[in-house]
């Protein structure tokens, strides 16, 4: 690092408090909270892909490609459900929720089954959400850590402190502007490490020559995910469907951006950008990882950095240092204190997006609930929440380092093990009438605790099934129990009208040619 990586570095995190104090005037909740639904699709797009694809991606997931044994190529599996759950949620599960004028999603549960719905799926979202953005946070500090050589808890302490400050002062406004510039620089900083990773290697045809071919495999239908490593096709397209409708329909995380569109055409513009973008965005980050995972192999002072950065900082996993170490010792100064920028930035998006979702749920649905109504006061509420859900995700960082082989996964894992129940619930409430409470809480009961039962007891079962699994046994448990306590069969919500569009034939189309580039990417790729 040198004097002008420093003023970069410097500049940005300049430019990112000033939002703070730039959107800081919010009269009430629902502007704090959804920007008083006027922010466009274009913005809200960027902010939602830069919190799904963020810093852990662009750390992790061309480790993933390039280093991880029995990784590769196959990480395009992760995208093949995203287009199906845009469409689902487009049709079924996001109009009725932006139709009822909420802040929290959770509320929408309370006027459906009843208040101890409602405040069981916001506390099972705050658990998971908090777990999984503490892992998160610890990865990118145990990057910074080893790149720029400050101590562990330093680094957790600078990216949280900066994210508190222009989360508190400005609410999902600044959020949303800050992860659009985030998003931007993430992009702009893959291609960086794009071109200057084949410089070194000496082009594309030299790369070609070196690459080992056996990452170039992205699907795999011999693997159904019991006791042979997962990432086959099956368990990533079914499990994947649950997991990002879940992620994106009934995360407050994400589905706090969507119902903060300022009318339907734009929420529907910002789940069709999500299916159809995040594809070349991902494909970006495994080519990347293809050239990246090249050159180590080749380079020994490659190889040496890594190990070395391991000896001093005590860090055990090699793959989630391929980035960080290729920046420090191949990037130019200035370009390396971008490349640093872009991680920071990543690492913020994530982390304010949890806060402010995290503040959102609580003020909502404890604080107005049983506290107070007071517009001024909840807004005192949601600001001081905003620091104490910062805190919390901050010291579960400490405790994050031994949930999967590389961070991302983890990051996957910890969501899987709460996405399918939460759903389930969701289109129990959204799609039939006449479940009732008692019976959903106790669905909901069963559904997590047989997941966490897997992940302590079943770990021949791939966790990507979690989310199948974890939805089909809420939903069973919950109609099964609405029958016996005598609310009767499950009826269809003959209310809730079915919103399809021309978006839904696009996606549905992508899905079929994200699937097929996959399946030939050996061909066209090199």
């Amino acid at each position: 690092m040198n004097t002008l990586d420093y003023i970069v570095i410097g500049v940005y995190l300049i430019g990112l408090l000033s939002l703070g104090f730039i959107f800081k005037q919010s009269k009430n909740s629902n502007e704090y909270f959804l920007g008083g639904r006027s922010m466009g699709w274009l913005a809200l797009s960027l902010s939602t892909m830069a919190t799904q694809l963020s810093a852990i991606s662009f750390i992790s997931a061309p480790a993933f490609v390039g280093l991880r044994e029995g990784g590769g190529m196959q990480w395009l599996a992760y995208e093949f459900a995203v287009p199906l759950a845009m469409a689902f949620l487009m049709v079924f599960l996001i109009p009725p929720l932006y139709k009822s004028g909420v802040v929290s999603i959770y509320e929408y549960l309370e006027k459906r089954f009843n208040s101890g719905t409602r405040l069981l799926i916001s506390f099972v979202f705050q658990v998971g959400r908090s777990l999984a953005t503490g892992v998160m946070v610890y990865a990118m500090a145990l990057i910074l850590q080893a790149v720029i050589g400050l101590d562990f808890w330093v680094t957790i302490l600078i990216i949280g402190l900066i994210t508190l400050i222009y989360s508190f002062q400005g609410g999902m406004k600044a959020i949303v502007y800050g992860d659009t510039m985030q998003m931007l620089l993430l992009f702009g900083g893959i291609i960086l490490c794009v071109v200057f990773g084949l410089k070194e290697i000496g082009g594309w045809a030299e790369f070609t020559n070196a690459l080992d071919y056996d990452r170039l495999t992205a699907v795999d239908f011999s693997k159904i995910g019991w006791n042979d490593g997962g990432f086959g096709f099956w368990p990533m397209l079914i499990g994947g469907f649950f997991l990002y409708a879940s992620y994106y329909g009934t995360d407050q995380t994400q589905a706090q951006r969507i119902i903060s569109a300022k009318n339907e055409g734009a929420f529907k513009s910002i789940l069709l950008a999500n299916g159809l973008f995040r594809f070349p965005v991902t494909l970006t980050y495994c080519v990347m990882g293809l050239i990246l995972g090249t050159l180590f192999f080749q380079d020994q002072s490659f190889q040496t950095g890594i190990t070395a950065i391991m000896e001093s900082s005590g860090i055990d996993k090699q793959s989630d240092l391929l980035v960080p170490v290729f920046i420090m010792q191949y990037l130019p100064g200035g370009v390396r204190g971008l490349l640093i920028v872009g991680i920071l930035a990543a690492a913020m998006s994530s982390l304010s997006s949890a806060i402010n979702s995290l503040s959102a749920v609580t003020t909502e649905d404890y604080v107005k609930k049983f506290i107070t109504q007071d517009t001024d006061k909840l807004i005192g509420w949601s600001k001081y929440l905003s620091i104490f859900w910062g805190i919390v995700c901050l010291l579960f960082a400490f405790y994050a380092g031994d949930i999967a082989p590389t961070v991302i996964e983890a990051v996957n894992k910890v969501s899987s093990a709460f996405s399918g129940p939460i759903l389930a619930t969701f289109i129990l409430a959204t799609m039939f009438k006449n479940v009732r409470g008692l019976p959903m809480n106790i669905g909901i009961i069963v559904g997590v605790v047989l997941n966490l039962y897997f992940w302590k007891f079943v770990p021949e079962l791939f966790w990507f099934w979690w989310n199948a699994v974890g939805a089909i046994v809420t939903f069973s448990v919950a109609i099964l129990f609405n029958v016996l306590l005598g609310y009767g069969l499950l009826k269809p919500n003959k209310e809730s009208k079915v919103s399809w569009s021309p978006q839904i034939l696009i996606l549905l189309l992508f899905t079929v040619l994200i699937i097929v580039l996959s399946l030939t990417v050996n061909k066209w790729l090199v």
